[in-house]
């Protein structure tokens, strides 16, 4: 007799939305399907990179990327960056893979939207990424917001922007936010940056944030893009 009683109430919609949401691990399956069914990407963008004790030149130039982790930096003017690992410029490199546990944690308004929180902890011990806390947008299957805690980087936080290329969760814009003491340039950029002229000090500087923000202009997606791309020259 209950069970009938919860089926009619569902029915009619008596129910909360909670209560009929997504199950967390389905929510996260659907959303990681979605994010690494883009193989690769050519992409024109402009990066600006603020640290408090560096300045560095906004730069532009061209971004090419192939799952799982290969990212190449040609900057306009010819010179090519090979980014460190620790500089996440892509969200397939602070999603998960593998078996994962996911435990939902409520739900956000952020910037208008109501977010679904879902934690994920990988199963494999020897992962890279401890733990990612992700707020899902459920309607459009979209990662909002990422706060991923990794072994050897500490924790990156990254905002999303989406427009023209929603339907491969693939954003406009991208904020990353990381700890000033585990920040490094990639291969290339420490080449023409230039230190403050106002030092601080090293115990002010470890709890300060820095920021890499990414404007994706165009993308060029899943042509099948060389592994000979990434070559060092």
């Amino acid at each position: 007799m209950k069970r009938l009683l919860v089926c009619l109430l569902i029915c009619l919609g008596v129910l909360t939305p909670r209560a009929r949401a997504t199950e967390p691990d389905q929510l996260f399956e659907s959303l990681r399907r979605k994010i690494l069914a883009v193989t690769d990407y050519t992409a024109q963008v402009k990066i600006k990179i603020n640290v408090t004790y560096m300045r560095i030149p906004p730069m532009a130039g061209t971004l090419y990327f192939k799952a799982p982790d290969k990212m190449r930096l040609e900057r306009r003017g010819g010179l090519s960056i090979l980014p460190r690992r620790n500089v996440h410029l892509t969200l397939n490199n602070l999603v998960p893979t593998g078996n994962v546990t996911v435990i939902d944690a409520g739900t956000e308004m952020k910037n208008g939207r109501n977010l679904r929180i879902i934690k994920v902890i990988p199963e494999d011990d020897k992962s890279e990424i401890i733990l990612a806390k992700i707020w899902v947008d459920e309607a459009h299957m979209l990662a909002m917001h990422l706060e991923t805690t990794t072994r050897n980087e500490g924790t990156v936080n990254m905002e999303m922007e989406y427009g023209k290329y929603v339907n491969y969760s693939l954003p406009d814009k991208v904020t990353i936010i990381m700890d000033i003491k585990d920040f490094k340039l990639p291969k290339g950029v420490a080449l023409d940056y230039n230190e403050s002229t106002d030092p601080k000090p090293e115990k002010e500087i470890k709890n300060k944030k820095g920021t890499v923000q990414i404007s994706y202009l165009s993308y060029e997606i899943n042509k099948g893009l060389s592994d000979a791309v990434f070559n060092e020259e």
